[in-house]
């Protein structure tokens, strides 16, 4: 099974690209972020087409997440079940998170704040952010072992994630706040699952579009897939598809892809 998240930076603007990537991956599950669209405009029938039933939560012009389920792995009709939107107990008006049970995995997708600066309000905002998600994984959790949170955590959680280490060390997206916020998801039991196998150096899933960052590959590692310990013994490979950023209008992310074994 081949679980993949993917920040599209637009779904109306990336819908093309989005179905030749489907067609062309066939995976099963897909967590998208910054989908940028409300939800009577969310293209689902035309992903329905392409053979996915989707959920999704979104709002105009900013955020949004959606997961998408490829339809041949499901043995109901109702592929995508016990959706839920938000965080638990967290009033906000954000649209970032979605949860949904596909083939008796939970799936989280989010889209963390960006955090703009250190320091900021908004980087407040996201440091409260991660603390009650993180308390909402830990109840997720108890109740569904085989678990998988994805998304774009907008945090490179080491140096090797960071195409400059020196350059960015403390700012957004890189200091030692956001990475401890990131460790902590992990000591809920969650595995990093691009990091359970042997990569080669200087991997990242975004680059900013200007000054020329995706050709001289100046990017981050901020889109990760995490599993839950039930599920670390099936992780069979752990890849980023560097390829989608090539092209024309492409995101400034990659998707960011496990495989389970059966």
């Amino acid at each position: 099974m081949k679980i993949a998240a993917w920040n599209v930076n637009s779904l109306n603007v990336r819908l093309p690209r989005l179905l030749a990537w489907l067609e062309r991956q066939t995976p099963d599950i897909v967590c998208l972020q910054e989908t940028k669209c409300e939800d009577h405009r969310f293209p689902q029938e035309a992903l329905l087409e392409a053979g996915y039933r989707s959920c999704f939560h979104g709002q105009k012009t900013y955020n949004g997440v959606a997961i998408l389920a490829r339809r041949e792995i499901q043995i109901t009709e109702v592929p995508i079940t016990e959706v839920c939107c938000g965080i638990a107990d967290y009033d906000d008006p954000q649209a970032r998170v979605i949860a949904a049970t596909v083939a008796q995995l939970r799936v989280v997708c989010v889209y963390v704040p960006n955090g703009q600066s250190v320091g900021s309000e908004k980087f407040e905002y996201k440091m409260q952010w991660c603390r009650r998600l993180r308390r909402y994984l830990e109840e997720m959790l108890a109740q569904y072992p085989k678990l998988i949170v994805a998304g774009d955590f907008n945090i490179a959680p080491d140096d090797r994630d960071v195409y400059d280490p020196g350059a960015w060390r403390g700012q957004i997206l890189c200091s030692d706040e956001e990475r401890a916020a990131f460790r902590s998801f992990l000591s809920l039991g969650l595995a990093d699952s691009f990091r359970l196998f042997e990569q080669p150096p200087n991997v990242f899933s975004w680059w900013d579009y200007r000054q020329l960052g995706f050709a001289k590959n100046r990017g981050l590692r901020i889109d990760h897939l995490l599993v839950s310990e039930a599920l670390r013994p099936q992780c069979v490979t752990g890849t980023i598809d560097r390829d989608e950023r090539k092209g024309e209008k492409p995101s400034d992310h990659a998707p960011v892809m496990v495989t389970l074994s059966e």
